[in-house]
C-alpha cells in the first residue's frame, strides 16, 4: 500500500475488467497498478483501451505472465475475472502470494473448490470477496431499512424475480458462458448467483430448508463437453414459511426485477443488478387497498416512490466504485471481514443444489 491507497492488479483482460478498471479509477482509495495477460502485447492493448476511456495518472504495468504480476511488490490486491472453470488455482496462488482477492462470480465450479479458495485466503491472512456490485449500493441499505422496520411491509412472505437477457446467435456459439468447461452453471451461475444472494440478503442470510430448480432449456454447442443451462426456474422454501421463486435466462430479453412481498405491502426494484442509466436508483413500495362500498368494488393503488442519489455506472459513488472502496478500506486497515467469504460460501452452496436439482429433473433437495 502507498499513502492509504490500495494498489490493484487485474488478472486477465476479460471484458468485464474494463468496467472494473473504471470503478477502481473512480474509487477514492484505489489505484490500478498492473494488468496481466498471457501475452504482454494483449495486456498493453487492454491498458491502451482503458486509458482512452477512463485514464489514470500513472500508466499501470503490463505483465505477460499471471505469476509475475501475482508476485509483484507493487500490487496489494488482485481482481480475478478469469472464467469460473479456471479460477480456483489462480485464486489460491494469489492468496499464497499474500495478495487480497476480489473474485468474479460465480466464484467456483462447486462449494468444495470455493472452500479451498477461502481457506487459502484465511491461512494467508488476506481478504476474500465476490464481485456482487449491488451489495455496496446505497439503495440496498435504503431497502433494508424498510424491510427491517416491520411497519411498511410487515413480515416477509414471498420473494420473487427475473434476471435475463436474450443472447444473440454469436453469444450462444462462442461466449464462455455457454461452455461447460469454462462456465458449467450457465445462466444459473451467471444470473442466478445474483438472485440467490438477493434472497439471502432479504432473509438476513438465513439458509432455506429446501430448494428445487427446473431447467427449462439448455444448449450444447459443438466444442462443449456438456450442455449448460440456458433457462431455469428456481424455488426455495424457508423454515418460517417464506417462499422464493426466481427465473433466469439467456434466451429472454432484458429483465432484472425483484419483489419482496409482506403482510402489509410489497417492495419492487426493476433494475436490482445493473441500475438504469442516470444518477438516481429507484424502487417502489406498494400498499394497495381493496375497498367495498355497496356495489362499488375498488382496488386503490397506493405507491411510494423511493430513490437514492447515486450514479448508475462506475462513476464516483456508484455501486461499482463503492465495492472497490469497501474492499480497499479493508486492505488499508488490515481488517479482514469474515462476512464476505461466508456470504459467498452460502451462495455457492445454494447454486450447487440448484444445479443438482436441475440436472435431476427438478427434484426438491434438502439444504
Amino acid at each position: 500500500m502507498s499513502d492509504g491507497i490500495c494498489r490493484w492488479g487485474i488478472l486477465s483482460t476479460a471484458e468485464i475488467a474494463q468496467k472494473n478498471w473504471a470503478a477502481m479509477a473512480n474509487a477514492r482509495n484505489a489505484r490500478v497498478a498492473a494488468v496481466a495477460s498471457r501475452d504482454v502485447a494483449k495486456a498493453n492493448s487492454f491498458i491502451d483501451l482503458c486509458q482512452d476511456s477512463t485514464p489514470v495518472p500513472d500508466r499501470p504495468t503490463a505483465y505477460g505472465s499471471y505469476d509475475e504480476m501475482i508476485q509483484a511488490d507493487s500490487v496489494d490486491a488482485v481482481y480475478v475475472p478469469l472464467p469460473t472453470g479456471l479460477r480456483k488455482d489462480w485464486v489460491i496462488k494469489v492468496a499464497e502470494a499474500g495478495k487480497h482477492v476480489l473474485c468474479e462470480k460465480p466464484c467456483a465450479v462447486n462449494s468444495e473448490q470455493l472452500q479451498e479458495m477461502v481457506t487459502a485466503c484465511q491461512q494467508n491472512g488476506v481478504q476474500f470477496m465476490d464481485g456482487i456490485m449491488f451489495m455496496h449500493s446505497q439503495r440496498l441499505a435504503a431497502m433494508k431499512g424498510l424491510l427491517a422496520d416491520g411497519e411498511v411491509l410487515g413480515d416477509i412472505r414471498r420473494i420473487s424475480g427475473s434476471f435475463s437477457f436474450n443472447g444473440p446467435e454469436e453469444f450462444q456459439a462462442g461466449n464462455i458462458r455457454t461452455s461447460s468447461n469454462l462456465e458449467p452453471q450457465g445462466c444459473l451461475g451467471d444470473l442466478g448467483w445474483y438472485q440467490l444472494r438477493f434472497a439471502l440478503w432479504a432473509m438476513d442470510y438465513q439458509m432455506p430448508e429446501s430448494i428445487s430448480c427446473r431447467m427449462l432449456s439448455d444448449f450444447h454447442r459443438a466444442d462443449s463437453p456438456n450442455p449448460v443451462p440456458m433457462e431455469c426456474s428456481l424455488d426455495m422454501f424457508f423454515a418460517n414459511g417464506v417462499s422464493v421463486n426466481f427465473y433466469s435466462s439467456f434466451i429472454t430479453e432484458h429483465q432484472q426485477m425483484c419483489t419482496v412481498a409482506g403482510t402489509k405491502g410489497f417492495l419492487r426494484v426493476d433494475d436490482f443488478v445493473l441500475p438504469f442509466y442516470g444518477n438516481r436508483l429507484n424502487f417502489e413500495v406498494f400498499q394497495s387497498n381493496f375497498v367495498v362500498d355497496g356495489c362499488d368494488f375498488s382496488m386503490e393503488r397506493h405507491t411510494d416512490q423511493h430513490a437514492t442519489v447515486e450514479y448508475s455506472n462506475n462513476k464516483p459513488g456508484a455501486q461499482e466504485s463503492l465495492l472497490f472502496e469497501c474492499f480497499s478500506d479493508l486492505v488499508i486497515q488490515n481488517n479482514i471481514d469474515p462476512f464476505w467469504p461466508d456470504a459467498s460460501l452460502k451462495t455457492q452452496r445454494l447454486l450447487d443444489l440448484a444445479m443438482e436439482s436441475a440436472l435431476g429433473g427438478g427434484k426438491e433437495l434438502t439444504v
